[in-house]
């Protein structure tokens, strides 16, 4: 399947470990819960719209295209509810809508946030190892160091001591 089909998408999303965590679940649960209230919605709407007189939203699909647009606050101008019930019902739809949306918008900056954080984690881990490998190589280097001047010493004649051949 081509990487930006839907369902590879989901399979990534469905098998990724971060699935598990609430904050997608509850993504989800509000994504469910919007279209229902998008269904329900559109479904009330229309026996206290359709008889009132300069309505606009008549029939079921016209409803469910009114409901689509107050979730997602575009609101065209082209279908509006002119009943004090019709505009509870559209209050209702819009908070449900607006609080998805913002619901959404967490779990993914949530995700962006936890990504970055895990990365950040791994380049400290790998930071601190190299440091750690670099400090151990060099406590070896300076150890052999000394060994090599222990040795000179040796050849020269010892601590403070004189030399063959040097003069005091």
């Amino acid at each position: 399947m081509p990487p930006l089909s839907p369902v590879y998408l989901l399979r990534k999303l469905l098998g990724n470990e971060r699935w598990r965590q609430h904050h997608v679940r509850a993504s989800v649960w509000a994504a469910l819960g919007l279209i229902l209230v998008m269904l329900v919605g559109s479904w009330i709407i229309v026996p206290f719209e359709a008889p009132a007189p300069r309505a606009t939203i008549t029939s079921f699909p016209l409803a469910l295209w009114w409901s689509v647009e107050t979730a997602t606050t575009v609101g065209y101008g082209d279908l509006y509810p002119v009943t004090t019930a019709g505009r509870v019902i559209a209050g209702i739809v819009m908070l449900v809508g607006i609080s998805v949306f913002s619901i959404v918008t967490a779990s993914l900056a949530t995700w962006f946030v936890g990504s970055a954080a895990h990365r950040a984690r791994q380049v400290a881990r790998a930071v601190e190892h190299a440091g750690a490998r670099g400090r151990a190589d060099a406590d070896q280097e300076l150890r052999a160091l000394h060994a090599r001047f222990d040795r000179l010493e040796d050849l020269i004649g010892g601590e403070g001591g004189a030399g063959p051949g040097v003069r005091r």
